[in-house]
């Protein structure tokens, strides 16, 4: 599969037109997955100012060769300092000196942070996801490398999925399911794998245990892969040795319609919230509208967790580019539960599936 560049070195500019809404005149970025956005930098440890004419990116010794390699291959426009803590502050004071309103990341730093930052710099100003606005809509590269963690997830479960009903623990398929990822090309897993089985698929984030999957019972395996930072994230809930029968066959079947529904729904134009109502009504119209207990999606991309939020709560409108999930689950204390799951790229005109692993409930 041939990928498309990321789309990096606009970023800053695109970052600087939202500086006069936020109500500043520079904007110090310290969330890690937002520095890489910006600059490509993929360090455990760094700090970026950003200004009206430049940027600055400041770490330690351990990346003078990496920052480099990074923000050069990139094309971003960022002149890099190296030095020990007090050294990058020092950098990071004279670089935004001239500017009035010093904006802070509000979501990701501390309240003994911004006293520090405000002791150094001046007048700092709380912004919130400025950074995380221009991620909610991805270029053409972005979803590449979304597909490719997609693709390698898919690859992964059809390679360890006969082991299901081997009697395999809990733990056991998860830790296959995640060593094939890597095996496939993963440089890690999305997020910590879900296994759940039987009385414990009730649980939507279960954590898998030693517990052996048995005979007769639904399992539910939420995973995703991480390719070049992006990530998928796919859900598929299974049924061991055959189709499932009296409640749970008819939890499986209004799982899968509501699910259906709700990929349909998915389109420029159209409201988060409208996507949750769209799969909660199938739901409720069923009887089980107390036992979908969490949203139906949210974004993903460098974070298995962004925007939009597909909820109740939801206040975005889905626009081409932006990828989500759309989730819903049946969860039945003491019976099991059934969440099924696929990553969405919103196009001009609808979306499509990055996630594509069959649907079928038999294993």
């Amino acid at each position: 599969m041939t990928m498309r560049p990321l789309q990096v070195a606009p970023r800053l500019d695109r970052l600087r037109g939202r500086f006069d809404e936020a109500g500043v005149d520079a904007l110090i970025v310290t969330e890690l997955a937002n520095i890489r956005y910006l600059t490509g930098f993929t360090g455990s440890a760094g700090v970026l100012a950003v200004g009206p004419g430049g940027a600055l990116l400041t770490t330690d010794g351990r990346y003078r060769t990496q920052s480099a390699e990074q923000v050069s291959a990139v094309g971003a426009a960022v002149e890099i300092v190296i030095g020990a803590l007090q050294g990058q502050r020092d950098a990071v004071k004279a670089f935004v000196s001239g500017a009035a309103r010093v904006g802070l990341e509000a979501d990701h730093v501390s309240w003994s942070d911004s006293r520090q930052w405000g002791e150094l710099v001046g007048e700092v100003v709380p912004t919130s996801r400025q950074v995380e606005a221009l991620r909610e809509v991805k270029d053409e590269g972005e979803i590449d490398r979304m597909a490719r963690a997609a693709a390698i997830a898919d690859a992964a479960l059809a390679e360890v999925l006969p082991l299901l009903p081997s009697g395999v623990t809990e733990a056991e398929f998860a830790l296959a399911l995640d060593t094939a990822m890597r095996r496939n090309g993963a440089e890690s897993t999305a997020f910590e794998t879900i296994v759940a089985a039987g009385p414990n698929s009730a649980k939507p984030h279960h954590r898998p245990t030693g517990r052996n999957v048995g005979h007769g019972e639904s399992v539910v395996v939420d995973f995703g892969a991480t390719f070049e930072g992006y990530r998928s994230d796919m859900t598929r809930t299974f049924f061991v040795g055959g189709e499932p029968e009296g409640e749970l066959a008819r939890v499986f079947e209004v799982v899968r319609d509501s699910q259906a529904r709700g990929v349909a729904a998915v389109a420029p134009g159209v409201g988060c919230k409208e996507v949750d109502e769209v799969c909660r009504k199938v739901i409720a119209e069923a009887g089980w509208a107390e036992r979908f207990e969490h949203g139906t999606g949210h974004g993903v991309g460098l974070d298995i967790h962004e925007a939009p939020t597909v909820s109740p709560l939801g206040t975005a409108t889905l626009g081409a580019g932006m990828v989500v999930t759309v989730e819903p689950g049946i969860y039945l204390p003491g019976t099991g539960g059934v969440r099924i799951e696929d990553t969405l790229a919103v196009t001009e005109t609808g979306s499509r599936a990055l996630t594509n692993f069959s649907k079928a409930v038999a294993a």
